[in-house]
């Protein structure tokens, strides 16, 4: 299937979850700040997706916690739940251009 019939049937929401659970694996020790920073979005908006968008699809996502005060620290990726990790990697460019994002 070509990647324009894949983008049009593509949701955003699902989309937006699928790229922070990418970029939490992906980047190193990310935490609010590095997310919001690699994809341009508000901080709740980050927030949302990680404490209620992505349980809802079984991904378990852990917050590890480091220094004294309540957001020091940084996320760890432990399950990828409904989502398909090779999916996702392989049709980043597709998520990212139907979220209107460019990650490096």
């Amino acid at each position: 299937m070509p990647s324009a019939s894949v983008e049009s049937q593509l949701n955003p929401t699902i989309c937006r979850r699928m790229l922070i659970a990418y970029l939490i694996e992906q980047i190193p020790r990310p935490n609010n700040p590095a997310l919001e920073e690699a994809t341009g979005w508000p901080r709740r908006t980050v927030q949302d997706i990680i404490a209620k968008g992505l349980p809802g699809h079984g991904t378990q996502v852990e917050f590890i916690q480091e220094g004294v005060r309540h957001n020091d620290g940084y996320y760890r990726l432990h399950d990828w739940g409904s989502f398909d990790r090779n999916w996702v990697t392989s049709n980043l460019s597709v998520i990212c251009r139907v979220l209107g994002v460019s990650i490096e």
